[in-house]
């Protein structure tokens, strides 16, 4: 990340000024990522969770758009670069002990799920069993995921 950065971290040596105090000191774990809820700023649903390296917290800081580090993919993740489906991102929050963050953003497009479902969580937990069954949350998908990513 460039020096010049608008946005940069507090030191976390003082478990007191972490917890209570007004510095951000994001805590990343021992991969270098933080937990990043996504969750809709009108209707307060979550959409999501991801995770995010330093890099990728002062560009969604920076650009005001969630920018995500992918696991899977070893790589920086700008939501919606490919499909459209920005998040504009309104509002971040900490936790006491800044080690996860919550994304207060206006989801744009047909939802925030690759799969073409508004949020990443359409399906709930529906009784006991073996395997345990699902049951969908959202039957109808707000775009086709064959169509936006081929």
């Amino acid at each position: 990340m460039s020096s010049d950065s608008r946005f940069s971290f507090a030191p976390r040596d003082d478990r007191k000024a972490v917890e209570s105090g007004l510095h951000f000191a994001p805590k990343f774990d021992a991969d270098g990522l933080i937990p990043a809820i996504a969750q809709d700023a009108e209707t307060g649903e979550i959409l999501m969770v991801a995770y995010m390296n330093e890099e990728s917290l002062r560009m969604t800081l920076e650009c005001g758009e969630g920018v995500y580090y992918s696991r899977s993919r070893q790589e920086l993740w700008h939501k919606g670069k490919t499909s459209g489906h920005v998040q504009t991102v309104k509002e971040v929050l900490v936790d006491c002990d800044q080690d996860a963050l919550i994304l207060k953003v206006i989801q744009h497009g047909g939802g925030a799920c690759h799969t073409g479902y508004k949020s990443c969580f359409f399906r709930k937990v529906a009784g006991e069993g073996h395997p345990t069954p699902l049951d969908q949350v959202y039957t109808d998908k707000g775009f086709d995921p064959d169509k936006v990513y081929g």
